[in-house]
């Protein structure tokens, strides 16, 4: 069924009609998910309708389930490329022309790279010298980096970005809002998806893009791809999949104030953030439109709370509760709750460490249950 539905999409890709290619690629890869070549080629007809972020997805996972497709790493560059992450792009294409040693397109496509490198980096530190805000007379000079309680955050807007913008299509509802914060040298983005096994959570990380794809069997396939609002460093940006949120780390390229998560065309110069070091003195804050400033303390308080108070359900529910105990416990509390539900094989949690601390800890299945040792 997969095969067919691939013949049909080439076919259709073939005839010009890459919408419909995607659209049977999609179908294929629902039947096929493990397909490394399904991705690979769903990544050419996007690259042909000019959703490259989309086809930095698709590249991007065909090369995580086969790592010798060199078309894979052709089509990741090329988008990348085509969104002027050159960086991301070179990467992917000298991986490639290891594979492929006789292919002149990726030697051809790694020299543009390296000229707009240079290029690039010509312009940016020309631009960070003319356009650097005048320091306040109070404030000490140099690149210090702005604290953590300042700066400027926006709520991100919902929704999967699409690069696209021609398509006549309604707005789609994501199933998990976003929001973001930013530090001097970070921009935190949260995803508040609740309960999502961690192994259904995949982050990539490029020049400046990110992507996010939350698969849950039995539910809609959520997608988050933005092409983000400066450059990140991709090694040193990570993320955590928590019982409530998947929490990303992005590392900035440089100290530079993001007015927004993604990428805008008419964005302002770029700017430096500069901090004072000298005790006592007032924190400058970030250049922003809005006429009034966010009281990051607060907020962060305010976030906690609402962790501290939210209602889970089900196992997490236990297991939060099973986690505050432990945290609150002394070192024989904490010493009897691991004995005894070690030794009982998870049917007893005893916090009383003069009654399990002698003896060996029975195990007390539930009524109706029998408790069977396996052998290893």
């Amino acid at each position: 069924m997969a095969t067919d539905l691939a013949e049909k999409a080439k076919a259709a890709f073939v005839d010009d009609d890459f919408q419909l290619a995607i659209d049977l690629y999609t179908q294929a890869i629902n039947i096929s998910p493990r397909n490394a070549d399904l991705f690979a080629d769903r990544a050419q007809a996007n690259i042909k309708l000019g959703n490259y972020t989309e086809a930095v997805a698709d590249a991007s996972r065909a090369i995580e389930l086969d790592p010798s497709m060199t078309k894979a790493y052709y089509r990741k560059g090329t988008a990348c490329f085509k969104l002027e992450e050159y960086h991301t792009a070179k990467a992917a294409l000298e991986k490639g022309a290891l594979l492929a040693q006789n292919d002149l397109r990726f030697t051809k496509l790694i020299a543009e790279c390296d000229e707009h490198i240079a290029e690039e980096a010509n312009k940016f530190s020309s631009s960070l010298t003319l356009n650097a805000p005048p320091v306040p007379a109070h404030e000490s000079t140099g690149s210090q980096l702005l604290d953590k309680t300042t700066g400027n955050v926006l709520e991100a807007e919902q929704g999967v970005n699409i690069l696209n913008q021609s398509k006549e299509t309604q707005p789609v509802q994501p199933k998990y809002r976003h929001s973001y914060y930013q530090k001097s040298d970070e921009v935190v983005v949260t995803v508040f998806a609740k309960g999502v096994p961690a192994n259904k959570v995949f982050v990539d990380f490029g020049e400046q893009i990110l992507s996010v794809t939350i698969d849950v069997p039995g539910e809609n396939k959520y997608h988050f791809q933005p092409r983000l609002f400066g450059k990140i460093v991709p090694d040193k940006c990570k993320f955590e999949v928590l019982s409530t949120k998947v929490e990303i780390r992005l590392a900035k390229a440089e100290p530079i104030n993001w007015t927004s998560l993604e990428y805008q065309k008419e964005a302002a110069v770029l700017q430096r953030i500069n901090v004072t070091s000298s005790p006592g003195v007032q924190k400058p804050t970030y250049p922003s439109s809005k006429p009034r400033t966010t009281d990051w303390e607060k907020l962060e308080a305010q976030v906690k709370k609402e962790e501290k108070e939210e209602k889970l359900d089900g196992d997490a529910a236990l297991n939060k509760l099973f986690g505050d105990i432990y945290q609150n416990a002394d070192e024989d509390m904490r010493r009897a709750m691991i004995k005894s539900f070690v030794e009982s094989s998870g049917t007893v949690l005893s916090t009383n460490w003069k009654e399990v601390g002698t003896k060996k800890v029975e195990g007390s299945p539930p009524d109706g249950m029998e408790l069977k040792k396996w052998e290893y």
